[in-house]
């Protein structure tokens, strides 16, 4: 989110001299997007972040998407999938394409090394749990419905107080809020369904000076590599720019209603290169007396369309449970299922909560996925015998 923010101490001019209480410098570190061209913020650091001990090669990460044979509509049951694993490698990642993948985590592992993803951008939804996301910019707070928009390069942790469920989205390139609701400045414009109070940037800056042994593993196109430090990664005293982790609930995200059915860029929460993540929170319905709230049957002709759902009765679906996730791809149409259309005349609000992700490549379905596919789900527009 980009907008001036400092935490810590920092000196009065950037790449002056900056002396620790024993005389020595601090490190001072430019992190930056796009060269120098793009966002940036400015770290101080007790020890160099270049000072690295050892290096190896941990894992390829690597996904494998499967050939499908049909071009259907897919319905996924994520609570169907185990708990496993810590918030990095519990991950179970079910849709990708060269710009964007999306997993699902429910980590039972804490945690023992700190992440960093060279190839993006993150965000991750809380669907269930509290807890913290340390940062090597500051500590934020997560509790339901939070998105923790993580930007690439960013070192941290996530550390759930309880049993925590993610929706996790990975992009190749930068996240951000759309640009039609943005001035020429950066700032969020007075029609934004959010504006800057909304945002939580880091609460706390907890500078750690401890020795020891550090491991932070680093993804590099889809290989993880392990860096080990004598020295604690978050020695940080001080930062001050425009790039740094924020959260934003989905429960501050104000809809856009009107007279009569708003199309889904209204939902629209953040941007990424070729897809779009959006979210769909209780609102009333349309107020035109002859209004039909239930969605048109479209077709998707140039994008695919991802929902995750996390709370409610969505309006118009069937057989869709908490944790569900739905691919309609492009190419056949799709829209409310049957009875669907006449049930929403006549009412007045939805309570549903979920989120989308649209995508303008085609998406990929993994093997995991295909482990936890509902096969009925292209025929529950048939019908009922």
């Amino acid at each position: 989110m980009a907008f001036y923010h400092r935490m810590g101490e920092v000196p009065q001019k950037r790449h002056t001299t900056f002396y620790k209480p024993n005389g020595e410098l601090y490190r001072e570190q430019v992190m930056g997007t796009k060269g120098f061209s793009g966002i940036q913020s400015i770290l101080y650091h007790h020890n160099p972040p270049t000072q690295v001990r050892e290096t190896r090669k941990y894992a390829d990460v690597r996904l494998e998407f499967v050939e499908q044979a049909e071009l259907k509509h897919q319905h996924f049951k994520t609570f169907d999938l185990p708990p496993g694993g810590d918030p990095i490698f519990g991950r179970r990642y079910l849709l990708g394409n060269s710009d964007v993948v999306m997993g699902v985590c429910s980590p039972t592992e804490p945690m023992d090394y700190f992440y960093r993803n060279a190839d993006g951008d993150e965000v991750v939804f809380v669907h269930e749990g509290e807890g913290e996301l340390q940062t090597i910019f500051g500590t934020i707070a997560y509790r339901p419905g939070d998105y923790l928009v993580i930007p690439i390069g960013t070192t941290y942790r996530i550390v759930p107080a309880v049993q925590s469920r993610f929706l996790v989205i990975e992009s190749q390139n930068e996240i951000v809020p759309p640009k039609r609701y943005r001035n020429e400045h950066g700032q969020l414009l007075e029609h934004s369904p959010f504006c800057e109070r909304d945002i939580r940037v880091p609460e706390k800056l907890v500078t750690h000076v401890e020795s020891g042994n550090f491991e932070v593993r680093v993804k590099r196109q889809s290989v993880v590599y392990s860096y080990f430090f004598d020295f604690h990664p978050f020695d940080v005293v001080g930062w001050d720019g425009y790039l740094y982790p924020y959260a934003l609930s989905i429960h501050d995200f104000e809809p856009i209603t009107g007279r009569i059915h708003q199309p889904p860029p209204v939902h629209q929460t953040f941007a990424g290169q070729n897809f779009v993540i959006c979210s769909f929170v209780p609102r009333l319905y349309d107020y035109h007396p002859q209004a039909i709230p239930a969605p048109y049957y479209h077709s998707n002709v140039e994008s695919d369309e991802v929902l995750y759902y996390v709370d409610g009765n969505f309006m118009s679906r069937k057989g869709i449970y908490e944790g569900s996730i739905t691919l309609h791809p492009m190419g056949i149409p799709h829209g409310p299922h049957p009875g669907k259309i006449e049930a929403s005349i006549g009412q007045k609000e939805t309570k549903e909560l979920a989120v989308m992700l649209d995508t303008f490549q085609p998406l990929y379905v993994t093997k995991e996925a295909l482990t936890i596919e509902d096969e009925a789900y292209m025929s529950s527009w048939l019908p009922a015998k």
